[in-house]
């Protein structure tokens, strides 16, 4: 998309995203899908051709299948199916990354451009370009908008009004310092190195390795860890730096070391004499891809925004990589953040509906700096949650938004298997009365906003009828009615609401109902609402915290 070298006022836009990596790229689409119009800016004139980020969470593969881009994003991928540990070159046992069989994907490596290039693709078919080349240079808002100066290939700058800003632009982000977020935290002091190598070892494919080598005092001194990458072979490799390649470099000026640094590159030697020292069995690397020397910081801002403007991804919280949780808590921000744009940019929104994407995002990214940071130290095995727990924690699947003010919190005392707040979980055997095959639940939200879902055939409080009614006048037309029904109930067509079978019992089981309910799906596939038995008054109460009266 081109645009004219000026200093007067440009061409508005609802919504002006600096930064095109994941997070930017999730959010731009996910603002199209909803119609609302934006502008996506990068400083780089091409995609980086790094695996830097390549872990991507069954949570995420959720998001993703929500978007109606899931399945690009599985054909390039490979499948993470454990670890494999060594100390000292004895093998201390593998972790198998197992989720239950209810849970609609796995873990998958894929490197950072190949997920940039799929949500790329995908935001084309809305018709919206990154603007390469191009940097968010400074900014100012006040009540109804944003004024933002970019700067162009060209070197000239042009002014750009915009309802809302959103910073994705990284550790060292432009919109972060101008808005005046803190950003504490520190440093680790080792350096690492990254390669993308191949080796023609006999491990299991789709395994994880880290080799560690610990001194007499038990202190890991050296440490080689490898994710597999789509190719044959293929591993993204990470590895202390030995001292002939460290060396001083100067810090940013946000004083922020964290990302890939300049100066020279290991060569594939260097990986080498790692491999030598510290690979499972003898193995040589080849067809060096990449390389880069890298450093790690944690660090948190004290506010996700302040007015119209916001920050999500690396621009909001760094941390180790350890988990793979730092693009995919990024994407979550995103996917958070536009929604609620989409409904403020609609003038849809509840006044302080924006408010909660800190309120609901900030606690998230506390967790997942001082998880990371402890993981880093000590090892993921040094987690006290059992397996299972730790396993659907690492997935991001325990994620929740119980504490929300969006939330219609349940009476006290009352227990429930989901609560406001909860992931939405997927489940099997819907059968409906023309398609000869059953579906899940995600292939019923896939592609939609706020679902209402309603379950039972004649369940107590109000009519289906009643609470379609009153979901689409409370949200402005902006939700659609599902019904669920019990797997020996009549079907009902009578009020002219789609309608599931619960053939095999697993929404039931799943959502934990028996007689009627109704619950609130978010866009972001949480559950805003739990209602047992569903009133229109309750209903009212749920949506009146997101929608404006």
């Amino acid at each position: 998309m081109a645009h004219s070298e000026t200093t007067a006022r440009g061409a508005s836009t609802d919504v002006l995203i600096a930064g095109a990596g994941p997070v930017g790229l999730t959010l731009a689409a996910e603002l199209r899908r909803s119609g609302v119009s934006c502008r996506i800016v990068d400083r780089l004139p091409a995609r980086l051709p790094y695996a830097k980020a390549v872990g991507v969470q069954p949570r995420t593969l959720e998001l993703f299948d929500r978007m109606g881009l899931v399945r690009d994003v599985l054909d390039a991928a490979v499948p993470m199916r454990g670890q494999l540990t060594y100390v000292n070159g004895a093998e201390q046992g593998r972790i198998e990354l197992v989720l239950p069989p209810e849970v609609p994907y796995g873990f998958a490596a894929l490197p950072q451009y190949e997920t940039e290039r799929v949500l790329e693709e995908f935001l084309g078919r809305f018709g919206t370009r990154i603007e390469r080349s191009t940097e968010l240079v400074a900014f100012a808002q006040d009540p109804v908008g944003v004024t933002s100066r970019l700067r162009s290939p060209s070197g000239g700058e042009e002014e750009v009004r915009s309802r809302f800003l959103v910073g994705c632009d990284g550790a060292h982000s432009v919109v972060r310092k101008a808005l005046g977020l803190t950003f504490e935290g520190g440093a680790f002091p080792e350096e690492y190195m990254l390669a993308d190598v191949e080796v023609g070892w006999g491990l299991p494919p789709g395994y994880g390795v880290r080799s560690m080598h610990r001194g007499e005092d038990g202190a890991v001194d050296d440490l080689l860890v490898c994710i597999p990458l789509p190719g044959h072979g293929r591993y993204r490799m990470s590895m202390l730096v030995p001292p002939e390649l460290s060396a001083e470099r100067p810090a940013s000026g946000d004083g922020v070391a964290h990302g890939l640094e300049g100066g020279t590159a290991p060569a594939l030697a260097d990986i080498q004499k790692v491999l030598d020292r510290l690979a499972p069995e003898p193995v040589t690397a080849s067809a060096l891809r990449w390389s880069s020397v890298f450093r790690i910081s944690h660090r948190l801002v004290d506010r996700y925004g302040e007015g119209r403007v916001f920050v999500a991804g690396d621009a909001a919280h760094i941390h180790p990589p350890t988990g793979a949780q730092g693009m995919n808590t990024g994407v979550q921000d995103a996917c958070n953040l536009a929604w609620k744009l989409a409904l403020a940019v609609g003038d849809a929104a509840h006044p302080r509906l924006l408010s909660s994407y800190d309120a609901e995002r900030h606690p998230v990214g506390e967790e997942v700096v001082g998880r990371t940071v402890r993981h880093a130290a000590e090892g993921v095995q040094a987690d006290p949650a059992d397996p299972e727990t730790l396993m659907l924690r690492e997935a991001q699947l325990l994620v929740n938004y119980r504490e929300s003010p969006l939330v219609t919190p349940l009476p006290p005392g009352e227990q429930a298997a989901l609560r406001p707040g909860d992931r939405a979980p997927d489940c099997g055997g819907l059968t409906g009365d023309i398609a000869a095959y059953p579906v899940r639940l995600f292939d019923l939200l896939r592609g939609r906003g706020h679902v209402l879902l309603v379950y039972g055939h004649h369940p107590a409080g109000d009519t289906p009828g009643d609470l379609a009614a009153a979901a689409r006048e409370l949200s402005r037309g902006r939700m659609e009615t599902c019904r669920i029904l019990p797997a020996d109930a009549p079907p009902d067509e009578a009020t002219g609401i789609p309608h599931h079978h619960d053939s095999r019992g697993e929404f039931a089981r799943q959502y934990g109902v028996e007689e009627g309910a109704a619950f609130v799906v978010r866009p972001d596939g949480y559950l805003s609402a739990c209602l047992s038995p569903p009133t229109v008054g309750e209903l009212k109460e749920a949506l009146g915290r997101i929608f404006s009266r």
